[in-house]
């Protein structure tokens, strides 16, 4: 379900993000922040915070601290990882949050934890966040097709579950820009195994041009609906079609950069 009324779009100074409106209300601090006011140049330009894409390492390091202080959480640790398209999840205290160095692998964290950043970087996957309204837990996943295929959301949700306590019934989550269905284009391949995954109806066969074109939202929406979760909001943005405020890796040919989610309980 598209629910970009329950979505406000924040500005300060140059900086760009997005915040859910449950998430808000909860007063968990959060943003979805767009590649608008950054100093990197080039490909770059200008909000990345990936220092795994070429750009110099000290202009993602003041992008992060811009993001960070956007949401008054510069002077907290942050939690981050090495994606790899996996369903590995780390469970973050204060004591294993991290920044740039020792970075687990993983492509989603969770937390009870106060006082620390959850923080991961995205350029056309779905940013995708968890809350337990019931327990106060948070998470964060990233997952594109690979992930989705590869159950890092029911993973996600499962090991709540396992360091919580989290009931599936009890999650709120939150879906954010990714590439679109329109902008998508999967081979045989990789359309049966995200179908097999969630949905059929997560893909659809373009008889003009005989091309698959998969619907990531979807996919993940259906998958976390069998498994019992009911508040699902999901903002639909492409990151493809909207370069000019999202980094993409297909639009731009995999050189760009990647947008940072930050998620905090304080």
């Amino acid at each position: 379900m598209n629910l970009e009324e329950n979505i406000a779009r924040q500005t300060r100074g140059a900086l760009a993000y997005y915040q859910f409106t449950t998430l808000h209300r909860a007063g968990i601090a959060h943003g979805l922040f767009t590649r608008l006011g950054g100093v990197s140049e080039g490909p770059w330009a200008s909000l990345n915070l990936s220092i795994a894409t070429g750009d110099a390492p000290e202009r993602v390091h003041e992008n992060r601290r811009r993001a960070l202080a956007a949401l008054d959480l510069d002077r907290l640790p942050v939690a981050t990882t090495w994606m790899t398209h996996s369903n590995a999840v780390f469970v973050v205290d204060a004591a294993r949050a991290s920044n740039f160095d020792a970075l687990p692998q993983a492509d989603a964290l969770i937390t009870r934890q106060r006082g620390v950043v959850l923080e991961l970087r995205f350029a056309d996957c779905l940013p995708v966040l968890f809350f337990d309204q019931r327990r106060g837990a948070i998470g964060l996943a990233h997952a594109g097709w690979r992930g989705i295929v590869n159950g890092v959301l029911l993973e996600t949700a499962h090991a709540m579950h396992r360091a919580f306590g989290t009931r599936a019934e009890d999650l709120w989550v939150g879906i954010g820009p990714g590439i679109g269905p329109a902008r998508f284009e999967v081979g045989a391949e990789v359309a049966r195994a995200i179908a097999a995954a969630s949905d059929e109806a997560a893909l659809h066969f373009d008889t003009t041009h005989a091309r698959w074109h998969a619907d990531l939202w979807l996919a993940a929406e259906q998958q976390l609906r069998r498994l019992g979760v009911r508040a699902i909001e999901t903002l639909r943005l492409c990151t493809a079609s909207n370069t000019h405020e999202w980094f993409s890796h297909r639009a731009e040919r995999g050189r760009t950069g990647r947008f940072g989610v930050f998620l905090a309980l304080t």
